[in-house]
């Protein structure tokens, strides 16, 4: 379906999402939110999307929500807590998407975008790249599941710190504190989310999706419970086509389809 904040492509099994409001920083407005509820449940949904890509129009990958949205009125509480788990919703099917979903960020991901960038496995950025949990210059608390993924890219400690100073975070800081995967110029950087992403196109869905859903549990489930996750998972996996040709290729010495160095090296 047409949208008029997003752009959304699928080709050769690698879906794009572009936030599409470059005029705004790529701020995300109540029909932006609106159309990421639709196509969030189409990628849920998909069979044959191996991998997402996440970016921005323009020279920014999002400033946050759309502050001129949101002051049109003031609200009841029980209303801005409503409009925040209308989010939700789709936030955590995109989080939890069985796929690897890559951010490709340039310029800045301010709050809401930071937040945003958060929810993929990978971020690339390129040097003038910059993040920041801005809520705090406006008397807000993160939203968009930030308390939730901060922490566990930086560690609890350094997350406060960098919700309670709302302070920008270049790109060079944000790479050592593993927020962000590697650097690429700004020319370069979607290039290299496309082929990071096909990388993935060579691996089992089944085993990858699994994993991702596993370990997005991990930090919250004991040890039998994951115990409990894993069997069930390499049940299914060990009852793949793939599983069953890799296991051929294995013993008949030739080269399996996922190898990720190989892949890298024919991608550069």
């Amino acid at each position: 379906m047409p949208y008029t904040t997003l752009d959304f492509d699928v080709a050769d099994g690698i879906a794009t999402l572009t936030l599409n409001r470059p005029q705004a920083r790529n701020a995300l407005d109540m029909t932006m939110r609106a159309e990421m509820a639709d196509v969030v449940r189409e990628l849920a949904a998909s069979t044959e999307i191996r991998a997402l890509i996440l970016t921005g129009a323009g020279e920014h990958f999002c400033a946050g929500g759309d502050l001129r949205s949101m002051s049109e009125q003031r609200r009841p509480p029980h209303a801005s807590r409503g409009r925040v788990k209308a989010v939700h919703r789709w936030l955590r099917d995109l989080v939890d998407l069985e796929m690897p979903v890559i951010a490709a960020v340039d310029g800045s991901a301010y709050g809401a975008g930071f937040s945003f960038a958060l929810a993929a496995d990978f971020i690339l950025a390129t040097p003038r790249a910059r993040f920041c949990a801005v809520f705090g210059r406006i008397g807000l608390v993160p939203d968009l599941g930030m308390f939730h993924l901060l922490p566990r890219v930086v560690g609890l400690a350094r997350a406060k710190e960098l919700i309670y100073s709302a302070r920008v975070v270049p790109a060079e800081e944000a790479q050592a504190l593993r927020i962000v995967y590697a650097l690429h110029p700004p020319e370069q950087l979607l290039p290299a989310a496309q082929a990071l992403a096909k990388r993935f196109s060579h691996a089992s869905r089944e085993a990858l999706g699994l994993s991702k859903n596993i370990l997005n549990q991990a930090l919250h489930l004991d040890a039998h419970a994951l115990e409990d996750l894993e069997s069930h998972a390499q049940a299914v996996c060990m009852s793949t086509d793939y599983y069953q040709d890799a296991v051929q290729r294995t013993l008949d010495r030739q080269p399996l389809a996922f190898d990720w160095e190989r892949l890298g090296q024919e991608g550069e």
